[in-house]
């Protein structure tokens, strides 16, 4: 996978990145397509940074009609949605919100972590 020459130290730089990325595409988008995206690659960060080690790879491009993320960390331990999802719990629904929001999602091992890449369609 290429890699960005200087990783998002925060999710907020990653999303940063990714609304940069979009704007400068010179298509119309609709506004909740973008607050997907950013939802997206917000959780993904998050997630690598909180529980995975960190993020060691990042990408985010367009590709015909779709956005294509790949976030990599340093955890070789795959995403899940915790089994004991109740009214009034605090957390755990990322993984579930980023399956619903996606085109699709794929988990590749690695021998550093693992790498999650996600399509979102854009139009």
């Amino acid at each position: 996978m290429a890699r960005t020459a200087e990783l998002p130290a925060t999710s907020a730089e990653a999303r940063d990145r990714v609304l940069a990325l979009l704007h400068g595409c010179h298509r119309q988008l609709d506004e909740v397509v973008v607050t997907d995206a950013l939802l997206i690659t917000s959780e993904l960060v998050t997630n690598a940074l909180r529980h995975a080690g960190g993020v060691t790879g990042f990408v985010a491009r367009i590709t015909g009609d779709r956005l294509e993320l790949t976030v990599e960390d340093a955890s070789p331990v795959q995403p899940f949605a915790p089994s004991d999802v109740r009214e009034g719990r605090i957390g755990g629904y990322g993984w579930s919100l980023v399956h619903r929001l996606a085109t699709s999602v794929t988990v590749v091992p690695s021998a550093a972590g693992k790498g999650i890449s996600v399509a979102l369609r854009l139009m």
